[in-house]
């Protein structure tokens, strides 16, 4: 079997030492289509605040394939990829959102409100197959379930190719799995460097700064003194643990601070002009 290359965009940008951009978007058809197009490395199609639709996360799969770019690129690697972030808290262990998501071949998960070492383990646990105890890189202990006919067709590869590479990166680092935790409580803060010291696979962790603030008492005070400390906390770990941090409202005003301290899984809102995204693409280096 040749050495098949990279499809996920979001590890490519990542492993060439740049900044990651990507945004949520809801699991419509015109959006899929309007992003598929954009200069973002990947898109989260949000359901954790709107309704689980499987149904729905398919067409937009579907509908940001686009053949020409697949044959002038000479490439299998989607232009944007795709990403889905679930509707359960870390606490609800809902494998099977996670499950389905990558049965339609969706290349991560987000998982939300993250708050201990078992919620974490659980999260990477989900996007892995399971193998024997021998096997390299056993934990976290796989229990996907297998049944990935969709998600072999969609990201082009035979099926013992799709094996190959359905596993969570870092860990392994030809997995094209991507997943992100986030962290969104004053629990989880406390808990990060236990996290990250005790389950491998995490891709990513991104700040849930809205409900952070919440708990903070102060609702989408963004910029206020307690919630950036508690954030710098998250960054200050992450970077100890060697990391990534993602930050979820990257705008031109403040695009600059944020790569400046380190954040490098970027979510800049997809706005008509795509201004937030291109001023923080240019701050990073990336055109």
């Amino acid at each position: 079997m040749s050495e098949l290359p990279r499809l996920n965009g979001v590890i490519r940008a990542l492993e060439q030492g740049q900044a990651t951009f990507t945004c949520f978007s809801p699991a419509e058809v015109d959006s899929a289509l309007a992003i598929s197009v954009s200069k973002y490395d990947g898109v989260v199609f949000e359901m954790e605040h709107q309704f689980w639709d499987g149904r729905a996360l398919r067409d937009c799969l579907q509908y940001m394939l686009n053949r020409r770019q697949i044959v002038t690129g000479g490439t299998l690697a989607p232009a944007v990829t795709p990403f889905v972030r679930v509707p359960v808290n870390g606490v609800e262990k809902g494998q099977w959102h996670a499950k389905q998501a990558l049965d339609l071949g969706c290349y991560g998960i987000i998982w939300p409100h993250i708050s201990t070492v078992d919620e974490a383990y659980n999260a990477v646990a989900a996007c892995r197959y399971p193998r024997l105890k021998t096997a390299p890189r056993y934990e976290p202990a796989g229990i996907r379930g297998d049944g990935p006919t969709q998600a072999v067709r969609y990201w082009g590869l035979t099926q013992p190719e799709y094996y190959s590479r359905a596993d969570v990166w870092p860990l392994d680092p030809k997995g094209e799995i991507f997943v992100i935790i986030q962290i969104e409580d004053t629990k989880g803060v406390e808990n990060l460097d236990d996290i990250l010291q005790k389950v491998p696979g995490i891709g990513a962790v991104l700040i849930g700064e809205g409900d952070l603030s919440q708990e903070l008492g102060f609702p989408r005070q963004y910029e206020h003194p307690k919630v950036l400390e508690a954030m710098a906390h998250v960054v200050k770990t992450c970077k100890a643990r060697n990391v990534v941090v993602g930050h979820p409202h990257v705008e031109a005003g403040n695009a600059e601070r944020i790569i400046k301290e380190g954040y490098r899984f970027l979510m800049a809102a997809p706005v008509r002009s795509y201004a937030h995204l291109d001023k923080a693409r240019e701050l990073a280096g990336r055109k």
